[in-house]
């Protein structure tokens, strides 16, 4: 017979009673002090809503032992700064009203309280029309007279002194500075217009004087990011977006270089996190993860900042909506290449000339689509697609070897032999341009054809210097975006003979009955069978063969997490990328100069042309100093 062990006993009733308020606060500081870089960063969320113009945080021994933050906003009055001290006292809100539609980084006037439950406290502030400063000590009460300009002055001292066992979770003196660092990095890029500087152990360990937005992303962010980035900036109704994307070239192996603000705050969400790695799909490598810095300025009544102690994290009243948009903008950034054909003025009678200019879309407002996206939506431009297949032929046709001159568009360039088939688009051989002419060479950024090495790179010249092209690698991409443009034009949803019908969870059937716009945009007929049953009677033609219950499964999950789903039309991608690669010409096919100036030219015209479908870069470019440094000329 097996023993069972003895239930464990109940512990005797304890009366319900009343916390002390030092408790209070102590509980309360441990959601909303985790570190010294959380002092840090509500001190100077303070500091910002005082309208300083001049932030300085001194550290010792990583924010362990003291933590002073001075500034020169508006200083608190002297009657004023023990009620300062109080939980759930501010200046900042009155009502539910101004709670809604909160302007201000502080709000909840319980920071100051929670902050001095865990440490000695001191605040020394002064207002503009006070005839000298005023200190409060936390731990007394006392109020004295003190020396200093207008401003305030808060000195944090001897973090969680009170409760050991929270001291004892922090990290090293130096790890506890890197994250006050990182914090104040991440408030200076809020506010280019407020100087910062950072002292630690009485040394200068960063400083940012008042700044243009971009020259603080390059300051604080470095000259490579820029250089390494495009920007992005839009806005309608509501909504403005503005910030810089890192290039596919410039992914890290961490998500270390990731910053979105919404109103001024720093915020982790995952709705625009998702939205922003979704649009980077197919042009990054591997695991690598995109660099970003965007600052979104939203009406304040269509986001609740109030959802975390912290408030790191916000809502959106449209999560959708703003999800669709800000996948769709940073699509578009990263869509123009660096090989895209350049500017050109336009003719003598306003026509496109040998010098006009190829048409660029304008951003432009459209209204807001079914499913509750919000009124900031814009029209994807039109993109003059090249070599898109006729309707009545497959997708992944390849175009008439035989070119096509149209005298309209591009007379200022000669005309590619017909003797020799191409892989590729009819327009990019006409564009092409002839081994023995120069016409328009250097206008092209690609160049000019002029070897191939190994069967595997194709060599042009430009007017910056020498372009190597892998040649499988471009044309797959080349391949891809084409496939992608006919796909969008002739999408179409199969019915199933027999429904899919499988297992779900609650929350599935919850989320297929209030999605079924967005599963009908998608292709998909998902309903729900029984109260733990969906049924799928329809699917993307594109899928036949495809694992549907696990595709169904992934396009519910994305859609009650962020409101909107990519995965069916990931793995239609998935599909094209393959049919691409197979497609594409391999190494050691030996390529025409009528060829290679014809790939060129597709090039010019594709979009992300810059990586391949695996997000390998397609191209380099070595100029002519880089050449001539590898030779010595000059020196």
């Amino acid at each position: 017979m097996i023993d069972t062990p003895p239930l464990p006993q109940a512990p005797p009733r304890r009366p319900i009673a009343e916390l002390p308020d030092e408790l209070i606060s102590q509980i309360a500081a441990g959601e909303v002090v985790e570190r010294p870089a959380s002092v840090v960063r509500e001190l100077l969320d303070n500091a910002i809503d005082a309208g300083a113009s001049q932030v300085t945080v001194r550290l010792l021994e990583g924010g362990i032992r003291a933590i002073t933050v001075e500034d020169d906003g508006q200083g608190i009055p002297a009657g004023e700064l023990p009620l300062a001290l109080r939980r759930h006292a501010t200046s900042k809100i009155r009502n539910l009203a101004e709670l809604e539609a909160v302007g201000s980084l502080g709000f909840r006037g319980e920071a100051l309280a929670a902050i001095a439950s865990v440490s000695d406290l001191s605040i020394t502030s002064r207002t503009a029309d006070a005839a000298h400063a005023t200190r409060l000590d936390a731990r007394s009460g006392e109020l004295q007279p003190a020396a200093r300009t207008r401003g305030t002055t808060v000195e944090v001292r001897e973090l969680f002194f009170n409760t050991p066992a929270r001291r004892k979770f922090l990290k090293t003196e130096a790890t506890e500075q890197a994250h006050c660092l990182e914090t104040l990095r991440r408030v200076a890029l809020t506010r280019p217009d407020i100087g910062f500087a950072l002292w630690a152990d009485g040394k200068l360990a960063a400083q940012w004087r008042p700044s243009r937005l971009d020259q603080r992303l390059a300051e604080v962010l470095g000259e490579d990011f820029v250089a390494a980035s495009r920007s992005l900036s839009w806005a309608a109704g509501p909504l403005r977006i503005e910030g810089r994307l890192g290039l596919p070239e410039a992914a890290r192996s961490r998500a270390d270089q990731q910053y979105l603000f919404v109103n001024g705050r720093f915020v982790r969400d995952r709705t625009l996190a998702h939205a922003l790695r979704s649009a980077f799909d197919d042009v990054l490598h591997g695991q690598r993860q995109p660099s970003y810095a965007l600052h979104i300025d939203i009406a304040p009544e269509l986001v609740d900042v109030n959802v975390h102690p912290t408030k790191i994290e916000v809502r959106f009243r449209d999560s959708r909506g703003l999800h669709q948009q800000l996948r769709r903008l940073a699509e578009q950034t990263l869509a123009a290449s660096r090989a895209e054909v350049p500017e050109r003025p336009t003719g003598p009678d306003g026509s496109n000339g040998p010098d006009a200019p190829a048409p660029v879309a304008p951003w432009t407002a459209m209204p807001a689509a079914s499913g509750g996206e919000g009124p900031w939506q814009a029209a994807e431009p039109r993109r003059d697609w090249a070599a898109v297949p006729q309707q009545n032929a497959l997708p992944w046709a390849t175009a008439p070897a035989e070119p096509r001159y149209d005298p309209a568009r591009d007379a200022w360039l000669v005309r590619a032999s017909a003797a020799a088939p191409t892989p590729f688009s009819a327009p990019a051989a006409a564009a092409a341009v002839a081994p023995d002419s120069g016409a328009g060479a250097e206008d092209w950024p690609l160049g000019r054809a002029i070897a191939q090495l190994h069967g595997v790179y194709v060599l042009a010249e430009n007017r910056h210097g020498l372009v190597l092209v892998d040649m499988h690698a471009a044309h797959e991409r080349v391949l891809y975006e084409r496939f992608k443009a006919a796909l969008a034009a002739r999408m179409d949803a199969q019915p199933l003979l027999i429904p899919v019908v499988f297992a779900a969870s609650a929350e599935e059937i919850a989320t297929c009955e209030s999605q079924q716009d967005a599963l009908q945009q998608l292709g998909l007929d998902l309903s729900p069978l029984s109260a733990q049953q969906l049924a799928l009677r329809s699917r993307p033609a594109l899928l036949e063969g495809a694992d549907l219950v696990s595709l169904a499964r992934r396009v519910l999950a994305d859609l009650a997490a962020v409101g909107g789903s990519h995965a069916l039309e990931r793995a239609q991608h998935d599909l094209l990328a393959t049919l691409a690669c197979h497609a594409a010409v391999r190494a050691n096919r030996q390529l025409t100069l009528t060829e290679m100036n014809a790939l060129l030219r597709d090039m010019e015209r594709t979009e992300r042309a810059d990586q391949c479908n695996h997000g390998r870069p397609t191209w380099r470019q070595l100029t002519l100093r880089e050449l001539d440094a590898l030779f010595l000329r000059g020196r």
